[in-house]
């Protein structure tokens, strides 16, 4: 794979701008800037939360190119996306993946605002300091525990150093790190306060999340559901916790805590739904853009680009999208031995 050409630039600008694009805005008048766009189903961890140890992986020829990955980003900053989130599986086991963010670093002041990553962080450390110089700020770092023993039975794989490794070699390297951290009853429960204060003492915002019913995962996600409503106030009877109106465009609510002097993220898909403001879209690895995380709806954007006109195709599959985009999602979790809400897993659409 060679690094992403200016001839390849210049080919996306030319075959994905028709005139003047207009901005992307959906049925309930939500004006759509954010995209989080997945390069890779395939990760180095199997957390049990998320896919099953023997998780079946795309066949590499239905992935998209990192050219047309460029290409389809290109198009959605035509179109009003202002930030950019690169997602997976993991990112960063993708090969040559470096090309693909210092390609679209150059958009960086020119449409595009803001270019970043979502990471478990076993590959960050050999990365980090090619990210910045792509023009990544900062990246989010998904990790659930401190406790080594914990972090093998969670992930199915002993990398607990190495995800350490890249969380310091990002700090070093000058980009900024967040934390995600999934609340889980009767796992990590019990270690939230210490994860958030070690993450503060070391200058790292944490969000946590509500488990999400996404994919067969080989246990029942009822007995690990823990609502952020029961950790907020078990967090409260310990700190000070005060309501916060940062954004960094997602849809986490911030607190800030006095006695850490950090800031915490609470994202809760099934205690408060979080889809009112919804500013984004998710495109899997295999161009297939999903409206919403939570629903079925999808619009084949491979096929748009890959067709014979693909500048119109696109436009068109852009609108449908919009179109089709739902006021909210659904998720729910209160049955034990049910069916997940979807079948497709996370890694497949992208965090």
């Amino acid at each position: 794979m060679t690094e992403i050409s200016a001839s390849n630039r210049a080919r996306a600008r030319d075959i994905l701008t028709l005139g003047s694009p207009a901005p992307l805005v959906d049925a309930f008048q939500r004006r759509i800037t954010y995209l989080r766009l997945s390069v890779t189903d395939r990760c180095d961890l199997r957390c049990s939360y998320c896919m099953p140890e023997q998780m079946k992986f795309l066949p590499r020829r239905e992935v998209l190119t990192l050219e047309e990955l460029y290409q389809l980003s290109i198009g959605f900053i035509e179109r009003g996306v202002t930030k950019l989130r690169i997602t997976g599986g993991e990112p960063l086991v993708r090969r040559d993946i470096i090309d693909l963010f210092s390609a679209l670093g150059k958009r960086i002041g020119s449409g595009l605002e803001e270019l970043t990553l979502t990471t478990n962080a076993t590959q960050l450390a050999r990365h980090a300091e090619g990210l910045a110089k792509a023009g990544v700020k900062r990246v989010n770092v998904s990790l659930d525990t401190l406790d080594r023993a914990r972090f093998a039975q969670l992930t199915r794989r002993d990398a607990l150093p190495q995800v350490l490794e890249g969380i310091a070699a990002a700090k070093e390297a000058g980009l900024k790190v967040k934390l995600n951290a999934v609340a889980l009853k009767g796992i990590n429960e019990g270690e939230l306060p210490d994860l958030i204060a070690w993450a503060h003492g070391e200058g790292h915002d944490v969000t946590l999340i509500e488990v999400m019913p996404l994919g067969d995962v080989e246990e029942d996600r009822i007995d690990h559901y823990l609502p952020l409503t029961d950790v907020r106030a078990e967090l409260e009877r310990r700190w000070t916790l005060t309501d916060n109106s940062h954004s960094t465009g997602g849809p986490a609510c911030y607190v800030d805590i006095a006695e850490t002097g950090g800031r915490l993220g609470l994202i809760t898909p099934l205690t408060n739904n979080f889809c009112a403001g919804c500013n984004r879209l998710r495109v899997t690895a295999t161009g297939q853009l999903y409206p919403c995380l939570g629903g079925g709806e999808r619009v084949d954007l491979r096929a748009a680009l890959r067709s014979d006109d693909p500048a119109s195709n696109l436009e068109l599959a852009l609108s449908e999208a919009m179109a089709i985009k739902p006021e909210k999602h659904h998720f729910r979790i209160d049955t034990r031995g049910a069916e997940p809400h979807l079948a497709r897993h996370m890694s497949m659409t992208g965090g």
